[in-house]
């Protein structure tokens, strides 16, 4: 009953009204753009632990673009706990304008996703369980859904997933009143019960084809 009403009402909060983002970039020009970001998160956007920087390879256009705004707006990045999102927000601010943030997202599009190696110690099978409520946005394999607001994540690592769910928890992500798409996470995230559920659930991700 209660994995029923938590899916439920994952399905209802991702269905919130908001505006989303119709990226037109152009890819070629934002090769360009994408040299400052290469510089974390590596020049074909593996990503690199070693500087908390996500893999981005082959994430959605429209997606790396509400986030770019979001960090560009203070949206993201400004909580005083959220010392990542602190250094990622000057490389947003290298983005001269709406068509440079539309054209590096286009070129990150291009980019061929390559499997997160595994890092945590959560237990796939657990974790399973606990993606049941995920997938109501997210689907069944991770790969996102535009319609509905909610990001690919089986090109993401591992940690980078158990600290995003800390941080929509903790209010360090998603409590802005600006950021509409994270205040639908926030609940979401508040039903992964434990710190070790979130390594499950990441397990689990980390998993998927």
């Amino acid at each position: 009953m209660k994995k029923w009403l938590a899916s439920g009402l994952m399905a209802l909060v991702c269905l919130g009204i908001g505006m989303n983002v119709n990226a037109a970039g152009d890819a070629a020009a934002g090769k360009a753009n994408f040299a400052v970001c290469s510089s974390c998160h590596g020049a074909n956007g593996e990503g690199n632990q070693a500087l908390n920087a996500p893999s981005i390879a082959g994430q959605e256009e429209w997606y790396v673009v509400r986030q770019l705004q979001n960090f560009k707006a203070g949206v993201r990045g400004l909580h005083p706990k959220d010392m990542y999102g602190a250094q990622m927000r000057p490389m947003a601010m290298t983005l001269a304008d709406e068509k440079a943030i539309e054209n590096v997202a286009a070129y990150i599009q291009t980019l061929k996703a390559v499997k997160p190696v595994a890092t945590g110690s959560g237990k796939v099978d657990a974790g399973k369980a606990v993606f049941m409520v995920c997938s109501s946005c997210h689907g069944p394999n991770g790969e996102g859904n535009k319609a509905l607001n909610a990001p690919k994540l089986s090109t993401l690592p591992d940690w980078y997933i158990v600290r995003q769910i800390s941080n929509f928890k903790a209010g360090i992500r998603g409590a802005d009143p600006k950021d509409i798409f994270g205040a639908q996470m926030r609940p979401m995230a508040m039903t992964v019960a434990s710190d070790q559920a979130a390594a499950d659930v990441a397990a689990y991700i980390n998993s998927l084809k």
